[in-house]
């Protein structure tokens, strides 16, 4: 006597176990990278932090020379050429090879006397809405 199986032998997946696969992957994938899109401000911030302070450390070095900051005017330029606008200074030095931007691509902001910080000079980007005096402005007063 012949005996019949009630199982079908599976030689495959479904479209639907496929599709629900797929699903769940593209599910996963979207919500990695909608985490990982607040790195890339960050690390902007960051590296404008780390600009601030590097450009901090070459004033003060060219104060140490000098017996005086950069005027506004003559502004963070006076760390890569010397000054031809008053007060030119006698032992001038050249501290840096260029003035790189922020990480969005604008000027630093350089204030001497400074506004906000009572040690001497406002050095700051104005932060990712490119508008100065206000909320995410990166500055020496943040990261000092």
């Amino acid at each position: 006597m012949k005996t019949i199986s009630l199982h079908r032998t599976r030689r495959g997946f479904t479209l639907f176990e496929i599709m629900l696969v797929l699903g769940i992957i593209v599910l996963l994938m979207g919500l990695g990278i909608r985490s990982l899109t607040g790195l890339g401000e960050y690390a902007k911030i960051t590296a404008a932090e780390s600009d601030i302070q590097t450009f901090s450390i070459a004033l003060r070095t060219y104060e140490t020379y000098n017996q005086m900051l950069p005027t506004s005017e003559q502004g963070l330029q006076a760390l890569v050429t010397r000054p031809s606008t008053p007060p030119i200074p006698r032992r001038w030095q050249q501290l840096m090879d260029q003035i790189k931007k922020d990480p969005w691509g604008e000027e630093y902001i350089y204030i001497y006397p400074g506004r906000r910080n009572s040690s001497g000079f406002d050095l700051f980007s104005a932060g990712p809405d490119r508008k100065p005096n206000t909320d995410d402005d990166i500055g020496n007063w943040t990261t000092e």
